[in-house]
């Protein structure tokens, strides 16, 4: 028994010895290779489509619409008959205009003929020159109702050719105010509509972002719900005093159309910017690393530091290395000091290093 139980001491003061003794297994090291500068960031911000005009119809003339058939979401073409007025009482005020101008013509020529007997028989010394000088004013008077009966009958005619409502141009209608039978008056909103060729996205920049963009700089534009429809914009407009705090709206044009695309739809509009800090390499998101707040830059060239681990070829180790910051692109950032081309940078399992760890290299990510 003695013997044994040296034994068991002795095998256990091995199994101690080897513990203290066995190294740490060596972690496999995933990691990027530094190669190409850029010379660009890219921003994106949601934003809604929205036509760049509505246009409203209403009638010149006021009048008793027939039945209305339009419905929002429409499709209309240029010339397109959308509601008509009644036409009965239209051609009611022709026809009296016409009456009118018959009338007062008919009294016009009574009145002229009753001044030229009147003058011949003043002439005679039968009447008296009051009696010519009423008989020239109710002739010019006569004259005048006349003139005035006939522009009548013209604007009752022209007004016949105002009862029907036709689109301006191909387009959507977008909203529809009035209703079947109704009457309207003149200038009152019937329907509005807009052209699927002319639509706009609005959305508000920070203020270091704005005097970085131009009227005229190109955009893309990518549907949410489908963002393999990719569509080209300019910027039309920059606003120069804030809608919000430190908030400057911008508005895009689109440059051309998609026939599945929509007022109201949720799109991302997206544009490169120079990196105001100087050119840098793209390294994934995942490089850095973690352990504390990243203080950021500020102003119109924010350079923000940041620290990641650099692959040491010589001692088979991570590095922890510092870096700066100067913008995004997509999921990666981009570094403007710090690294160098051919640099290897830890990609994953970042937060499992630590400075001067013995790594073992898996094939890298360019």
């Amino acid at each position: 028994m003695i013997v044994s139980a040296l034994i068991l001491v002795a095998a256990c003061g091995d199994s101690e010895a080897d513990k203290k003794d066995a190294k740490p297994p060596v972690r496999a090291l995933k990691t990027f290779v530094i190669a190409t500068q850029q010379k660009e960031e890219f921003r994106r911000y949601p934003s809604v489509l929205q036509p760049s005009e509505i246009s409203t119809l209403s009638f010149e003339i006021s009048g008793r619409l027939e039945e209305l058939n339009l419905k929002v979401g429409q499709n209309v073409t240029a010339g397109q008959t959308l509601v008509e007025l009644d036409m009965k009482s239209l051609q009611l005020a022709v026809d009296a205009a016409q009456a009118s101008l018959d009338q007062t013509q008919a009294s016009a020529e009574n009145a002229k003929a009753t001044q030229e007997r009147l003058e011949i028989l003043l002439k005679r010394g039968a009447t008296t020159q009051v009696a010519v000088d009423d008989a020239r004013t109710s002739a010019r008077t006569a004259a005048a109702q006349a003139d005035r009966a006939g522009k009548d009958l013209e604007t009752a005619k022209e007004n016949l050719t105002k009862a029907k409502l036709n689109a301006p141009y191909d387009g959507i209608i977008n909203s529809v105010s009035a209703e079947s039978f109704a009457t309207v008056a003149a200038g009152a909103t019937i329907a509005t509509m807009y052209s699927p060729q002319r639509f706009e996205v609005s959305f508000p920049v920070s203020y270091d972002i704005s005097p970085r963009l131009a009227v005229g700089k190109k955009v893309t534009i990518r549907l949410a719900d489908n963002p393999a429809i990719s569509l080209q914009g300019v910027v039309s407009e920059l606003g120069s005093r804030a809608d919000t705090v430190s908030s400057f709206p911008v508005v895009v044009r689109l440059v051309g159309s998609h026939p599945e695309i929509k007022a109201g739809m949720a799109v991302e509009v997206s544009f490169a910017l120079p990196i105001t800090a100087g050119d840098g390499y793209l390294i994934p998101l995942s490089a850095l690393i973690r352990d504390g707040q990243i203080e950021n830059g500020s102003g119109s060239n924010p350079r923000t530091p940041a620290n990641v681990y650099l692959f040491d070829e010589g001692s088979q180790t991570v590095k922890r290395h510092q870096v700066t910051i100067g913008g995004i692109r997509e999921n990666e950032i981009i570094v403007v000091e710090g690294l160098k081309s051919g640099d290897r940078v830890a990609s994953a399992g970042v937060s499992f290093l630590r400075d001067g760890q013995e790594v073992k290299l898996l094939e890298a990510a360019n």
